[in-house]
């Protein structure tokens, strides 16, 4: 997509989707699959790495100058997301986890109303978190196919190849 028409295309978005993301105040992110493109690369000395695209990256710094705390909840563990999440200011990173939903409220809720939390993800595990939050995002390379039907907007551009940008932009866009 070529950028005249990816500002064309985030100006197309549903005004009820741009009403929830001006309420943002915490964006969460699974990470396989939404952070990167779900591949996991180990070598023959069985070290772990991933690819996480930079654009990504900077959109979560724009946000976080703007005021909107970011946190990662997945289900793996991986030394490389600790390293890129505190790298990009992650107020929380959370691996390992079996309950997304319960997460949240152990770690968030004494701060974050659920109506003012996108969240991000792309599995079965992640939908008890999405039915929740204010703002439940998914990518066109979700796993499950019914996830669609749970999130209220679908990234245009796949996990690992740009969709934390597009989540990104919509914000950022809805806050002006």
């Amino acid at each position: 997509m070529i950028y005249k028409d990816y500002v064309n295309y985030m100006n197309s978005i549903d005004g009820e989707i741009i009403k929830k993301a001006k309420n943002i105040k915490l964006l969460i992110l699974d990470v396989d699959g939404v952070l990167t493109d779900g591949g996991i690369y180990i070598s023959e000395d069985n070290i772990e790495s991933k690819k996480f695209y930079a654009q990504d990256g900077h959109g979560l710094i724009m946000l976080k100058n703007i005021g909107i705390e970011i946190a990662i909840i997945s289900g793996r563990y991986s030394k490389a997301v600790d390293h890129r999440g505190n790298e990009l200011g992650c107020k929380r990173i959370i691996q390992n986890s079996k309950d997304k939903l319960k997460e949240f409220h152990n770690t968030f809720a004494q701060k974050f109303n659920l109506k003012d939390v996108c969240f991000v993800g792309d599995d079965i595990v992640d939908m008890p978190l999405m039915k929740e939050v204010g703002l439940a995002i998914t990518v066109p390379n979700a796993n499950y196919n019914n996830l669609s039907s749970h999130a209220h907007w679908v990234t245009p551009r796949k996990g690992g190849y740009g969709a934390v940008r597009d989540v990104c932009d919509l914000i950022i866009l809805a806050k002006k």
